[in-house]
């Protein structure tokens, strides 16, 4: 399963429910780079910095690279989307590495990716 990044933030901060989600994974536990760069970009310092790849190792998480064919399926997503729908440059990407892979995404986010009907969804509640 791919997890979106707000499931991890919700895990960071303490939500047993995510700690329970993301540990109950008997699968793969997948990553967008996007996600991967977003938790990055969201540590206040170094300390917590390691700690992400920390947690991201212990659990191990396989982080998944773009590719031309994410970025096809995201522009796409963009171009059919973004007007009506207001999806936004990361989430295409998080949804098109999802179906790129053909995994589902874990999100607490529906509203973000309910427009992309062949995405299969598994819906997080904090």
């Amino acid at each position: 399963m791919l997890f979106d990044t707000d499931v991890l933030i919700w895990c960071f901060r303490g939500n047993e429910k995510a700690a329970r989600l993301i540990d109950s994974e008997s699968g793969d536990r997948l990553l967008s780079i996007v996600s991967y760069m977003e938790l990055l970009q969201g540590a206040r310092n170094s300390q917590e910095k390691k700690w992400i790849h920390s947690f991201l190792s212990d659990f191990d998480f396989l982080v998944l690279p773009l590719s031309e064919n994410i970025g096809k399926r995201a522009s796409i997503y963009i171009e059919e989307h973004a007007l009506k729908h207001g999806i936004q440059m990361a989430d295409a990407l998080i949804a098109a590495t999802a179906m790129e892979n053909g995994s589902k995404l874990c999100t607490s986010n529906y509203k973000h990716f309910k427009c992309i009907e062949d995405l299969s969804l598994k819906m997080f509640k904090p």
